[in-house]
């Protein structure tokens, strides 16, 4: 047993591959028998979750301090000596155990997943995969300098693109301009920064053996349960089923604001404008608000579930207010040695704030009901098919709404509940088009590696998915905020084909929602049962413990999308 390593994550910080290299060989050259291999999966687990949560530590630090050169040098020197290293001793390691023929409890499903690591890996692609994190630590750094003058105030993104829930349509014009031109502004860095992205891509498939990047990216993502065929049936289903619906949305939000045609800045996909007669929802004046209702809301979903939430504010395991020099968006990562999440956000004020940070609540409460699992390899969030992951947190979204008012603790009348539960509910119907805009991007990217990499040629192609799948948006004269906007989808560069997951994820979510309205208590309990499962189920087993199907046809889709219609016309009653 491993007695010797550090048991504090600080303790392990700073050791260098000279240290942790003692530990890897013991692993390999260990006798890996019957009776051995318990040990030798603990020890396993304990030095990656050590190594896992440094690497998570510097990349926190990257994202939320992206002006702190010595924390990106610390996490490209880390990317660059020992990861490479580690992943080299991953795959020593993966063919001693699949060579052992044993198959210890449990582990049918990570086995599965070895053997693909170990028949896509090749060493000459580690030095690849490091130039691959110094270019997302450049975009990164792009996202973070990217501020906007606000009447002389300097705005961070967040800030900007939150005005586009005012009333007043001349200011929500202006913000959309104004942080479009901002990105428009990074073009050539980050066109250049792109091409690299996608040579290097192209040569880790080839490689590996691969005629093409997804094809490769496919296995590296472990898609077991589907292929880029059903993709593009999820896609055609969107566009038979939820465009439609979308499109009944939009036309009720042009009459609400008196408009004849939809700009983007009265039908964003992630923000909804408020109506004349409404003042914007405003939940929270402060960070310590939102943390307080936050979890409010967890404990009345289930006690535990609220437990975890403090645990988290009491260790300081939350940053969520936006400022300069941090990047967008917000994040769940998860520290495996400490056994904690930690969740990053950008938190303006809005209602969308609430939204994102149920969201991230719902992942830190997967890290928190895997724990009990034995080893790296089932309990890690990493290790669990992405599609399920991402339920976990939209479930949760749904699962918290009938606790949004006051007298739970929360934010809202019931009158701005129900308004903010319409809009959550109007906001799936006008996701998944976007969604499968991003999705049918990246497969015509890398169906088409050569065509991308000149990004005039991805510009005509995005523009032309955003006008099939977001039909009701108008954008005369403002054609280069479309073209340019792919840019700012940061998953498009830095995480290619995962998206997808947020589509087929939101479609088992909604199902589990579904079973909460007839019996709210149920669904919480095989909710929280399916988190537990972490990474000892199959993707489709996933999906059926937590009362859904896996699923990407236009009937199951049709099923509830006419269930969230339906509850929007009784939602507009309150």
């Amino acid at each position: 047993m491993f007695n010797t390593l550090p048991q504090n994550i600080n303790d392990f910080m700073d050791w260098t591959w000279d240290q942790i290299k003692p530990y890897t060989d013991d692993l390999v050259n260990r006798p890996l028998t019957a009776a051995t291999i318990d040990a030798w999966l603990a020890d396993w687990s304990q030095l990656q979750s050590l190594i896992a949560e440094t690497y998570s530590r510097m990349q926190i630090r990257t994202t939320t301090h992206t002006n702190d050169e010595a924390g990106q040098n610390r996490l490209a020197g880390y990317a660059e000596h020992v990861i490479p290293q580690v992943s080299e001793v991953e795959q020593e390691l993966i063919k001693k155990l699949l060579a052992s023929g044993l198959e210890p409890d449990q582990f049918e499903n990570p086995l599965q997943k070895m053997r693909v690591d170990a028949e896509i890996f090749r060493s000459e692609n580690l030095p690849l995969e490091t130039e691959l994190q110094k270019l997302s630590i450049e975009l990164n750094k792009l996202a973070g300098a990217r501020v906007v003058d606000w009447d002389g105030e300097e705005m961070t993104m967040q800030q900007v693109m939150a005005k586009l829930t005012d009333q007043d349509r001349a200011t929500r014009e202006r913000a959309w301009k104004l942080s479009m031109e901002r990105v428009i502004q990074d073009r050539a860095a980050f066109d250049g920064l792109w091409v690299k992205l996608l040579d290097l891509r192209t040569q880790m498939a080839k490689n590996a053996g691969f005629e093409d990047y997804r094809a490769y990216r496919w296995q590296q993502l472990k898609r077991f349960a589907y292929t880029p065929d059903d993709c593009k049936t999820f896609h055609a289903a969107i566009e038979e089923v939820v465009v439609p619906a979308a499109s009944r949305i939009n036309a009720k939000q042009k009459a609400l604001l008196g408009v004849d045609t939809l700009h983007p800045w009265d039908a964003y996909w992630f923000f909804r404008v408020d109506p004349a007669d409404a003042p914007p929802l405003k939940p929270f004046a402060s960070i310590a608000e939102l943390n307080n209702k936050i979890e409010a809301i967890f404990t009345k979903v289930d006690p535990e579930l609220g437990g975890y939430y403090r645990i988290m504010r009491d260790e300081g395991l939350l940053d969520l207010e936006s400022r300069k020099h941090k990047s967008g968006g917000a994040y769940m990562e998860e520290f495996p040695t400490t056994g904690r999440p930690f969740i990053f956000a950008n938190s303006v004020g809005i209602h969308n704030d609430v939204t994102t940070l149920l969201h991230e609540g719902g992942h830190a409460f997967h890290a928190f009901e895997t724990a009990h699992l034995p080893y790296y390899h089932l309990f890690s969030l990493g290790n669990i098919p992405m599609e399920f992951v991402e339920v976990g947190s939209m479930a949760m979204e749904l699962l918290a709404a009938p606790y949004l008012t006051t007298d739970h603790g929360g934010f809202y009348t019931d009158s701005e509940a129900a308004r903010a539960r319409a809009e959550h509910l109007e906001g799936i119907l006008l996701f998944w088009p976007y969604m499968a805009v991003v999705d049918a991007f990246q497969h015509w990217i890398y169906e088409n590696p050569d065509a991308a990499r000149d990004t005039d040629q991805c510009d005509a192609q995005w523009s032309e998915l955003m006008r099939r799948y977001l039909p009701d948006i108008a954008w005369s004269g403002v054609e280069d905020t479309l073209a340019i906007y792919w840019r700012r989808q940061g998953h498009i560069a830095e995480m290619p084909f995962y998206y997808v997951e947020y589509g087929l994820a939101q479609l088992g979510a909604v199902q589990v929602w579904a079973n909460a309205l007839n019996d709210q208590a149920q669904a919480v309990k095989d909710y929280r049962r399916a988190l537990s499962l972490g990474a000892t189920a199959t993707l489709p087993e996933l999906f059926a413990a937590a009362g859904a199907k896996f699923a990407f046809d236009a009937a199951t889709l049709r099923e509830y999308v006419d269930l969230i219609e339906r509850t929007l016309d009784e939602l507009a009653a309150v």
